[in-house]
């Protein structure tokens, strides 16, 4: 989208269709030949905005857009190939330069002069609106547990009273600015949580402290230091309460059954047999 809206700027005008392949950036789902195809609504909304018709390429018709794709490769023959480049700048001067060499040319399809033709063919673009579209990205991500969400390698904050843990948040996110939405309009109607400056580089903390208000703080659990050792557990007396459980074993008769003991040589004596003793035979002599 961003790249369009710059054409749009670079010719001043927006034409009457634009076709595109099948895009995730334009179709939502891939359907069966001859049903209506799910557009993506962020491409609907700009569409819309710059007032052009999307056109969906039919599924397997590489030769939909040929003549596209063929500037395409003619680019790279003539202004890339061969050549190395240190900056942006140096490329976009370098296609700058070639490109009236090309428009002095006629093209193979219709024997016009390109520059001629592209002449006449901006003569029939709509008007720019007087605003341009901003493109955003839009993600949904889960609420961390610290009301912090991940996005893009970098953490944000949100209100710790207007989220729960793995609650979804929506980002549009532009080049240099995210806006944190919550999924579920408040009591007042409003969506927005945070607006954030978009952090560059990976692994850095956007944070505002007043968002962890009303987090837990951990001074009512219960926490050891090391310095008192845990003490043994108390042996409760028969007949004491200790809980339902114990209170159910005492009502039951067979805790009351006194269990009676015997010495082993009853059972020695009751086989037939003796503890084993070593014979004075074998014994070793030294």
């Amino acid at each position: 989208m961003r790249t369009l809206a710059a054409a749009f700027a670079h010719f001043g005008g927006v034409p009457m269709t634009i076709v595109y392949d099948r895009t995730k950036t334009v179709v939502r789902s891939h359907v069966a030949p001859g049903e209506a195809v799910p557009l993506h609504p962020e491409a609907v909304g700009f569409a819309g905005h710059y007032d052009f018709d999307i056109d969906v390429l039919a599924a397997y018709r590489p030769t939909g857009k040929g003549r596209v794709e063929r500037q395409v490769l003619i680019v790279r023959d003539h202004v890339l190939s061969g050549r190395s480049f240190s900056s942006v700048e140096e490329k976009d001067t370098a296609l700058t330069t070639w490109v009236p060499q090309r428009r002095a040319q006629a093209h193979r399809t219709h024997q016009q002069i390109i520059g001629e033709r592209a002449a006449r063919d901006h003569m029939t673009l709509k008007p720019l609106p007087e605003i341009p579209y901003l493109v955003v990205e839009r993600h949904l991500r889960p609420v961390g547990k610290d009301c912090l969400v991940a996005f893009g390698g970098n953490l944000y904050s949100v209100p710790a009273r207007r989220v729960r843990p793995r609650q979804l948040v929506e980002i549009p996110a532009t080049k240099s600015q995210i806006m944190l939405h919550s999924t579920v309009a408040g009591s007042s109607g409003e969506t927005l949580l945070a607006t954030r400056p978009r952090a560059i580089g990976r692994g850095v903390r956007v944070v505002e402290e007043a968002h962890w208000d009303g987090l837990p703080t951990g001074k009512g659990r219960r926490t050891t230091t090391g310095d008192v050792l845990p003490q043994p557990r108390r042996e409760r007396p028969r007949g004491e309460e200790a809980g339902p459980l114990q209170a159910l074993l005492n009502r039951a008769a067979a805790a009351h059954i006194e269990v009676g003991r015997r010495p082993l040589s009853v059972y020695d004596e009751l086989t037939g047999t003796r503890p084993f003793t070593t014979h004075p035979s074998t014994r070793e002599t030294s």
